[in-house]
């Protein structure tokens, strides 16, 4: 997560920069309880994804503006230090950047942005900043124009207004060249220019895109900057315009996987959800989920419909179908699944196998170990060369507290057997199937725990009442 450490100015000649986020939209059309802000996209939220792009323009100050939702947006987004300011009532995008201006000093330039705008780039912000002087609007060219503000230049080409759609005349309509919102002024005039603004409109608000007249009347320099893509401009208003802008960005993360050598089975069918970094000659079968910070190793094989989540796998591992990893280290030439679970804290060594239906849960397990049948492995430490029989687990929670395993190395564990920790099997140790080992084991002999089979003459198998 980011830290305060990052809003530090950069020790150049460029003007401070301050940032104000706009978040305080109800989202009637989200139908949810929820902030709009706070629905996710890429499995994080809205908002997050645009805070994290402002933090990397290293500012001096980020003001969040929020309302709908109560305290919600604050205590989300609680790991950033930035300033959030409640825009209550909401009287329009104008009188919401007035919330932040109190806390910026006017030797600054101050960015507008959105927190239902997730995907803008900071490769375009910084272009903003390199505009020129004045004002800097983002502007963008639609065949569709619909919903917009659209650009009004002179015949010299000059900007001279924003016009809302629903103010805008039928000629002012048909132009294709849409205000984004998104604008960098400096602090000074635009907080001038704030106290200029008049709310009659059809909506009865102040339009934040009031102030680009105001400053043409001045005299003011207007800039204009386009995306180098349309998506970074979409704003969210809808769960339909949400999932559209979802599987939008999921086809940007696999064309940069493709472009970096990653085979991909399907590259409409993966999902990133956060950093995903592989090495050469990776393959990635269809349906697959990446959370977090995810690394593959070179020529890792990742089965289809697997989930893998802030975990590192290292180079030649196989991970077969429908495999959920979270939180673990996997070493090199490992087998993983079908159908395998390592939970949080799992850490596997080289030429590991873990099978079908296998859970391994804080543990770590030295090279050449296997399980790989229906096993439970938790709170354990297992050395080389141990291979653990088929329905093998180790009871390592006694009701209140966690207890450890440990199984040294050469161990062979028949199939059917419980260990129940604390225990420890010793070195080269063979354990009998179907036996319950609840104290240490010796090193190099056989050990087992069976009753004695008996037969019950004239026994009766219950039968079902009718």
């Amino acid at each position: 997560m980011h830290q305060s450490s990052q809003f530090t100015s950069l020790e150049t000649d460029m003007t401070p920069l301050n940032i104000v986020i706009l978040a305080a939209g109800k989202g009637t059309r989200m139908y949810s309880e929820k902030p709009k802000v706070l629905h996710a996209l890429a499995g994080k939220p809205l908002v997050q994804h645009v805070l994290d792009c402002a933090v990397e323009l290293k500012p001096r100050q980020i003001c969040v503006v929020y309302g709908h939702g109560g305290e919600a947006v604050p205590k989300a987004m609680q790991q950033y230090a930035a300033k959030f300011v409640i825009q209550e009532p909401q009287l329009g995008t104008g009188h919401a950047v007035q919330q932040a201006m109190p806390h910026f000093a006017d030797d600054s330039q101050t960015m507008v942005l959105y927190g239902d705008v997730p995907l803008i780039q900071h490769s375009t912000l910084h272009q903003m900043q390199q505009a020129g002087s004045g004002l800097v609007l983002l502007t963008v060219n639609l065949k569709n124009s619909t919903g917009y503000g659209r650009i009004v230049r002179n015949a010299q080409g000059d900007v001279l207004s924003i016009v809302e759609e629903k103010d805008a005349t039928a000629e002012q309509r048909e132009i294709q060249e849409v205000n984004t919102g998104i604008l960098l002024a400096p602090t000074n005039k635009l907080r001038g220019w704030l106290a200029k603004l008049q709310n009659n409109n059809s909506q009865g608000e102040y339009y934040l895109t009031d102030i680009v007249s105001v400053a043409v009347q001045q005299g003011v320099a207007v800039h204009t900057v386009q995306p180098a893509h349309e998506w970074e401009i979409h704003g969210i208003n809808s769960k339909a315009q949400l999932a559209v802008l979802e599987r939008t960005w999921q086809l940007v993360e696999a064309g940069r996987l493709l472009v970096h050598g990653v085979t991909l089975a399907d590259p409409a069918r993966i999902d990133v959800r956060g950093k995903l970094s592989c090495g050469r000659d990776v393959e990635i079968d269809v349906g697959c989920i990446f959370e977090g910070d995810v690394t593959l190793g070179n020529n890792v094989r990742v089965g289809a419909y697997s989930v893998i989540k802030n975990s590192t796998i290292a180079a030649g591992t196989d991970i077969a179908p429908y495999s959920h990893i979270d939180s673990s280290e996997v070493g090199a030439n490992c087998h993983i699944g079908p159908y395998a679970r390592l939970r949080p804290g799992t850490r596997l060594r080289d030429e590991v196998h873990i099978g079908n239906f296998v859970e391994v849960k804080n543990s770590e397990i030295a090279a050449n170990s296997k399980a790989n049948h229906l096993s439970y492995i938790g709170d354990s430490t297992v050395g080389s060369r141990v291979n653990i029989g088929a329905g093998t687990i180790t009871c390592n929670y006694d009701g209140a507290n966690k207890h450890r395993t440990i199984i040294e190395d050469d161990v062979f564990i028949g199939s059917d057997t419980q260990l129940v920790a604390p225990v420890t099997v010793g070195k080269g140790a063979t354990i009998g199937a179907g036996s319950t080992i609840t104290r240490n084991t010796p090193e190099g002999e056989l050990t087992l725990s069976r009753s004695k089979q008996v037969t019950l003459a004239g026994w009766k198998r219950p039968i079902k009442k009718k």
